[in-house]
């Protein structure tokens, strides 16, 4: 990332570049509410044109359709602010949430439960009524739902996100770059190709003794796990080739245990080192899926470049078109 220095002060604000990244990928989600809404109530104004004028029922009628909807479909991905996808309810509940109330987890959710301890109605009816009636309440004084003015409150609200996840900053950037592979998919084609549907995982995946950072579960129609996408994030301050060679034992570890877990995974490596060995780096392209190799230090990097995206975002396309498989044992010799 270029720094920002003035009168000899660095002045970069590199956080907001993360999370103005990560905001983008959520314009999908948006999209696609829109075109919900729309189809439901057979019109063709704006998001922001119905909320600001439909009535509380054909907005609950729409929120229903929302949370109702079939991943055999195709759903677009709402996220955390370490790029960690929710579940598509809990992925409505946070979006219509955003547009209307703070906090909706820490604040709102308590009195969701309240009013369900009280009324003994289904959760989902006591959501869908609050939401739709803190909208009509409050649509006055929020006046517009327009995207420019939704992705303001979403980067806010992943901050706040961000700041409550310590420690995985590393995982929040290669996240945010695998988020948007597959949103860029979804955004072209509606849909994940051979797959109903996405979700990033939320923690480290555990084969045996070894660590995959990030991962992506690819489903079928019933939400269960076809493949996985795998990715060890491997960094280091120190410069030369030699932690080169130990960099591939540790990655070729890694593949072989993730490879006799599951053929059918996809083993995706992101390096972060200086000057670290390009010999080393064609090494691995044959034995992994992919590889992203930056040429900083860790703590130089935040992002990846424009170059990495595309390339990641190739692979994944591929990977959702069937066009790659995942490389088998035979490949590694």
């Amino acid at each position: 990332m270029t720094l920002l220095i003035v009168e000899g002060v660095d002045i970069t604000h590199s956080r907001l570049v993360e999370l103005t990244a990560l905001a983008d990928q959520a314009e999908a989600f948006y999209d696609w509410a829109e075109e919900r809404f729309q189809e439901t109530l057979e019109r063709d104004e704006t998001l922001s044109d119905i909320l600001n004028s439909a009535s509380q029922a054909d907005i609950k009628k729409s929120l229903v359709d929302c949370y109702g909807a079939s991943r055999v479909e195709g759903l677009p991905l709402l996220f955390d602010g370490v790029g960690r996808s929710y579940p598509h309810a809990k992925a409505c509940y946070y979006f219509f949430s955003w547009l209307i109330r703070d906090a909706p987890q820490q604040r709102l959710a308590p009195l969701i439960a309240r009013m369900v301890k009280l009324s003994k109605r289904p959760r989902l009816e006591i959501e869908l009524d609050v939401l739709s009636s803190l909208i009509c309440k409050y649509r006055p004084n929020v006046k517009i739902f327009s995207w420019e003015a939704v992705r303001e409150v979403i980067i806010d609200r992943l901050e706040g996100s961000r700041r409550s996840i310590k420690g995985h900053e590393k995982e929040a950037v290669v996240r945010t770059a695998l988020l948007t592979a597959f949103q860029s998919y979804y955004t072209t084609n509606s849909n994940y190709g051979t797959f109903a549907g996405v979700e990033i995982g939320d923690k480290q995946v555990m084969i045996g003794s070894e660590s995959y950072d990030v991962s992506a579960n690819l489903l079928g129609i019933n939400g269960d796990c076809i493949r996985r996408v795998l990715v060890p994030i491997k960094t280091r301050e120190t410069e030369g080739g030699g932690h080169a060679h130990l960099f591939t034992r540790d990655i070729r570890s890694a593949i072989n245990a993730a490879r006799h877990d599951n053929v059918d995974d996809y083993l995706v490596v992101v390096i972060v080192a200086k000057n670290w060995s390009y010999r080393e780096a064609g090494v691995l392209r044959r034995q992994v899926d992919h590889v992203a190799l930056f040429d900083l230090s860790p703590s130089e990097w935040s992002r990846f470049d424009d170059d990495e995206q595309e390339r990641l975002n190739s692979f994944i396309a591929a990977v959702l078109n069937g066009s790659a498989l995942p490389k088998r044992s035979d490949d590694l010799q």
